[in-house]
């Protein structure tokens, strides 16, 4: 079973983009803004990802 939300981090290079599209692949979409901060003159970033379900389970919860 596949999580519904997932947070994915890490130093900003190629691996952390692959790992993103590889989600993104599994049908996962992006949530949310990107985060970005730098450690020790390391830029990490951070997006959250979830199942394209969580929407409309989210819009239905508004809806009622």
């Amino acid at each position: 079973m596949k999580k519904s939300y997932r947070f994915l981090s890490g130093v900003d290079d190629a691996a952390f983009c692959q790992r993103v599209s590889d989600v993104l692949a599994e049908g996962y979409i992006l949530y949310g803004n990107p985060l970005m901060v730098m450690d020790n003159g390391n830029r990490i970033v951070g997006q959250a990802v979830i199942l394209p379900e969580m929407t409309q389970d989210h819009q239905a919860l508004e809806q009622d």
